[in-house]
């Protein structure tokens, strides 16, 4: 960084321990915008990153194997542990979807969620095939800059649910919280349970529980740069909530404190060893290889943190299997899947890296927001180890 630069971050810090969030991250958007600079905020692709041409997607995936469900009492019971998940605040008026090639059949409205931690709009499509049967539901936390809305057009993920059957809900930042609309995921005050931007999160999450028929079992959590860094957030504060986590371009829980160890923790990855989680998530990442917005160190951090619990298979010091493979997108990008395995032979984590990938969603919709429809399809493959990760819940 040059004098200037350095200037900027100190009083980011100053702002930052005042509480100014939003003056902080204003200052350092116009930092970081000014001539010479070499890094960006999350979620600000290279003109390489832009899309490219329309590639097949995969498949659909066979729909979830049939299973026997918890009472309706059961889940009831776990959203007792969040605080003001039957606050409704106001509806808001149903807004349509951005313009796609073939409209779907589901509904896609929005709606609004407060608690004393203040009041966040979110997005949920339900599916034509939503019947009152209990559906996974999936929460979906979009990057820095976008909304709900251009977060679900860009990943495709409400084409998926519509074939799949699930519903997938968008919690949405708001300006008056941070002025580029990213998570504050690397502020102390909203890195623990039952306060800040994860207990409005939380509540979305309970919200939806309440007002639809939801396998309490089968409740996930992604996310995209900031919004992947806050869905491993989500991950370490409410694991009796979440049954796995995606994180796509996103940094580990407590990466940082604040702004400026955010910004280091995006260039280098990680400063300091992770801090083991009392009870890790089943985790899926994803990450390019040419990620020059958030430093691909940060998806071995993610896995590292994972891994650093011990608990794999229950018990404290069991070391996992690996097993890994490349493939190829045809026409597109080439990629590393490695694979963690506990000792029974059950894949417990997977680390995706892309082959040339920037800071972008992998498979994403052509010219979406921060989308590389070179793929691979990292929306189908989030779902698919979903499906192969439901929480076990006790039935009574």
């Amino acid at each position: 960084m040059d004098t200037h630069q350095l200037a900027a971050m100190a009083e980011a810090t100053r702002l930052t321990r005042q509480g100014r969030l939003v003056e902080a991250t204003a200052l350092i958007q116009q930092t970081l915008a000014s001539p010479g600079t070499i890094r960006r905020m999350p979620d600000a692709p290279n003109a390489e990153e832009e899309t490219g041409g329309i590639l097949p997607r995969p498949a659909a995936l066979p729909p979830p194997a049939d299973e026997v469900m918890p009472p309706k009492r059961a889940w009831k019971r776990r959203l007792r542990a969040f605080p003001g998940r039957n606050a409704t605040g106001p509806v808001l008026a149903p807004r349509s979807a951005p313009p796609a090639a073939k409209p779907l059949a589901g509904r896609f409205d929005a709606f609004s969620y407060t608690n004393a931690a203040g009041t966040r709009a979110y997005r949920l499509y339900v599916p034509a095939g939503y019947t009152g049967a209990p559906l996974p539901l999936v929460v979906m936390l979009h990057g820095g800059t976008q909304d709900a809305a251009t977060f679900a057009a860009a990943t495709g993920m409400n084409d998926l649910a519509e074939r799949e059957t699930f519903l997938v809900a968008y919690p949405e930042q708001d300006r008056s919280a941070n002025a580029g609309l990213y998570w504050n995921w690397f502020a102390p005050g909203h890195q623990r349970r039952d306060a800040g931007e994860p207990s409005l999160i939380a509540g979305i999450t309970a919200q939806v529980m309440d007002n639809y028929s939801v396998d309490a079992g089968r409740v996930y959590v992604a996310g995209f740069s900031a919004g992947g860094a806050m869905a491993a957030v989500m991950a370490a504060a409410y694991p009796d909530l979440y049954a796995a986590v995606g994180v796509h371009s996103g940094l580990t829980y407590a990466a940082a404190s604040d702004l400026p160890s955010a910004l280091a923790a995006m260039r280098q990855g990680p400063p300091r060893p992770a801090r083991p989680a009392e009870r890790p998530l089943p985790l899926i990442v994803f990450h390019g290889d040419q990620d020059a917005t958030v430093a691909p160190a940060n998806a071995a951090g993610l896995i590292d943190h994972f891994l650093a619990a011990g608990l794999t298979d229950g018990r404290p010091g069991a070391s996992p299997t690996t097993v890994t493979g490349r493939g190829q997108v045809p026409g597109g990008h080439a990629y590393t899947r490695t694979c963690y395995q506990d000792p029974a032979g059950t894949t417990v984590a997977e680390c995706w890296t892309i082959h040339q990938g920037g800071h972008t969603w992998s498979g994403g919709v052509p010219h979406g927001s921060y989308t590389d429809p070179r793929g691979p399809d990292a929306s189908a493959e989030f779902i698919r180890f979903f499906d192969e990760h439901p929480a076990a819940l006790p039935v009574r």
